[in-house]
């Protein structure tokens, strides 16, 4: 690879990850704020419940941040079996964080969705042949 396209390539998974790790701190830093707030101006339990899922969010957002850069470091910098080993037990980690929080956050399976919202199917969707 050309030294200077990985140059470049290095600096551009160093932003990503940044970019993580700041979405991480920011919305750690506004969740507070926002439940703060809340806390000391109205209903305690309301408060907490939008503090976890406004938490939880912020993370989720920037672990696929960390994630993408990770892919990005593996597959165009270093693509080493090693890394590539690597780099599938750090997805897998982080999937199973980022599953893990969305039921936290939802209160429910991510496949239950539809079920709980009343939303139709997807036959819902399909036009009556009879009309």
């Amino acid at each position: 690879m050309d030294e200077g396209f990985g140059l470049v390539l290095r600096w551009i998974t160093k932003a990503i990850e940044f970019g993580g790790i700041g979405i991480i701190a920011i919305g750690a830093v506004a969740a507070t704020v926002t439940y703060l707030g809340q806390f000391f101006g109205g209903s305690r339990t309301d408060a907490f419940i939008q503090y976890r899922s406004s938490l939880g969010r912020a993370i989720l957002l920037g672990l696929e941040f960390l994630v993408a850069a990770d892919i990005i470091n593996t597959v165009a910098i270093e693509p080493s079996l090693e890394s590539i080993a690597v780099l599938g037990g750090i997805v897998l980690i982080r999937t199973f964080l980022s599953f893990s929080l969305e039921i936290e956050i939802e209160g429910r399976w991510p496949w239950d969705r539809a079920k709980s919202e009343g939303a139709p199917g997807p036959a819902a969707s399909i036009p009556d042949a009879r009309s």
